[in-house]
């Protein structure tokens, strides 16, 4: 039983994208009180702020959570590392800052499946009013908010000459992403100001920090929601090796993430009254959907070795190319630190019968055999691609009623024959773009998976070996009025209280009941957007920008929290 109690107007769970805008906007009205709540650290870490520093952020326990998935039949019986961020930021602070609001056709199916209020229209000025694009309100985008949007500040021959190679085959040149319909090849806009990662913390959290009525734990793990009857009534969590309780006065807000919301929903009773009662916890509310519904993204990582032109690979594996690499970095922030995982991106149709693109690819100037392994010590190139409505289908589900025993990840991937078939012909374009001409002065060789592997059958089985995550998990507590969704288009989880201010509501990717054609975090933000203004007032305008974030593990109690 938790020991320390304090009360809250609003408890926001996971200190990600979506709980540093709720924490940013909730807190805006002085009246009320905010509690945010992180179960990692402080974002202060070198790597953070340098762009490619996610190849040390991912996979470090400081900053990921470091999840497995488990092995599945079609990926070569793998288990694969599952990223989550760890930290202030969330995976904000770690992903490859891609900046992709999703294709009209998205945001259009989920309102027509019953969702009103999320159309691509009403969804359009939310974009554009919390973005900030290097170059004004021009292409689509916004001028003035908190998302810093920048272009690349690196430019590689190879990725010019694949964008020319994708043009011969079909895919347009398009000057950006991100109009409504994605279809074409560009270079990704970035989360990034000035070469440095532009995070949702420093976006939304530590201009607000100086507000009396919001505080901010790091350190603290949410173990489980505390309900009266079905109405929620705090959160239960850890903070160094005391156990407290936050009352929430209004609400419970979740913004744990597609793995983390549904885990605590679970550990709380409200989940599939079977798997709870395995584990003998008391089942509020039999709620079968949390958990269910998972897919993501999974990328087949080709890679193709090429002659006469400088790749990243070179420059890694060179004292030269490292030492001219940080010092343009340290004079000017621009360069290969810079750079996501991706630079350039590609949407199309894997075959003439797709209503619309359903693949993109990732092109990369580099390759490795997984993130965290030394680059190759030859000149190659990795022109991913991923299939953009994947029908498989997976699942979080808990394996004890233990919050720090992380639950069973599955996500199936390539288990329908739809998923298996996109993955080959997708495979086979990207055969087609590398031979041709505009690449054929760089002699591109595939190496993996090999020239050698041609049939179908040979193709999946590659497929299987070389797929991993692009960590875009989806779908564990979905959107939706069928019998398996979880929240409602306000957000709300469904059956749960019918007092709106005692509701707990899911507010991250774990909501989206359908694939996506684009990375997760920037819709992330809209959703946010979208469930602030459903359920608070206007704020007044923002107090004075400050930065003074907690010390780990400690909360900083503010005049309008009460202790009791």
């Amino acid at each position: 039983m938790a020991t320390d109690q304090y009360v809250f107007d609003y408890v926001v769970v996971g200190a990600g994208t979506a709980g540093c805008l709720l924490a940013n906007r909730l807190s805006a009205d002085p009246a009320v009180s905010v509690l945010l709540l992180e179960a990692g650290g402080q974002d202060d870490w070198f790597w953070i702020d340098v762009p490619v520093g996610y190849l040390y952020t991912i996979a470090n326990p400081r900053t990921d959570w470091c999840y497995k998935t488990e092995p599945d039949a079609h990926l070569a019986n793998r288990s694969i590392h599952y990223a989550r961020g760890r930290v202030l930021g969330g995976c904000s602070s770690i992903n490859a800052m891609i900046h992709m609001r999703g294709q009209k056709e998205d945001w259009d199916h989920w309102a027509s499946l019953g969702n009103p209020g999320w159309t691509w229209q009403e969804m359009l000025p939310l974009f554009q009013r919390l973005e900030d694009y290097e170059h004004g309100a021009v292409d689509t985008y916004g001028s003035g908010g908190e998302v810093r949007v920048e272009d690349p500040r690196v430019r590689w021959e190879i990725l010019d000459a694949w964008r020319a190679a994708a043009g011969e085959c079909g895919i347009a040149p398009i000057k950006v992403f991100n109009t409504g319909d994605n279809s074409g090849c560009a270079y990704f806009q970035m989360n990034q100001k000035k070469g440095v990662r532009w995070s949702a913390t420093k976006a939304f959290l530590r201009p607000v920090m100086n507000r009396r009525n919001l505080t901010v734990v790091t350190q603290a793990h949410a173990t489980r929601l505390r309900f009266e009857g079905r109405a929620a009534a705090g959160v239960e969590f850890r903070a160094g090796s005391d156990s407290r309780y936050a009352k929430a006065s209004r609400e419970v807000i979740l913004a744990a993430g597609a793995i983390g919301s549904p885990q605590l929903l679970q550990l709380s009773g409200v989940g599939s009254g079977k798997l709870l009662q395995q584990f003998g916890i008391p089942v509020v509310h039999d709620l079968p959907g949390v958990g269910e519904n998972l897919h993501d993204h999974l990328q087949v990582r080709m890679q193709y070795k090429v002659s006469g032109v400088k790749t990243l690979n070179q420059m890694v594996n060179s004292l030269w190319g490292k030492a001219a690499m940080g010092l343009e970095y340290l004079l000017f922030k621009t360069g290969p630190l810079t750079m996501p995982p991706s630079q350039l991106g590609a949407f199309a149709r894997s075959d003439p019968q797709q209503p619309t693109a359903n693949i993109e690819w990732h092109v990369q100037p580099l390759s490795l055999d997984k993130f965290g392994d030394p680059l190759h010590a030859f000149p190659a190139i990795t022109p991913s691609v991923c299939n953009l409505r994947p029908t498989s289908r997976g699942w979080v589900r808990i394996k004890s009623n233990d919050a720090a025993t992380y639950p069973e990840i599955k996500l199936n991937y390539l288990d329908t024959p739809e998923d298996r078939r996109v993955a080959v012909d997708g495979m086979r374009f990207t055969r087609r773009i590398m031979a041709a001409r505009a690449l054929a002065k760089y002699r591109p060789e595939e190496f993996r998976p090999g020239a050698s592997v041609q049939s179908d059958k040979d193709l999946e089985k590659a497929a299987g070996e070389l797929g991993t995550t692009i960590f875009h998990p989806i779908g564990t507590c979905k959107m939706g009025q069928d019998a398996m969704a979880v929240v409602d288009e306000r957000l709300r989880v469904r059956g749960i209280s019918a007092c709106a201010w005692r509701t707990p509501r899911s507010c991250r990717a774990s909501l989206r009941a359908t694939p996506t054609l684009r990375p997760t975090r920037s819709p992330r933000k809209a959703r946010a957007w979208c469930w602030r203004t459903a359920r608070v007032r206007p704020p007044p305008p923002a107090l004075p920008a400050a930065a003074r974030a907690c010390a780990g593990g400690t909360a900083r109690r503010r005049r309008t929290a009460r202790s009791g």
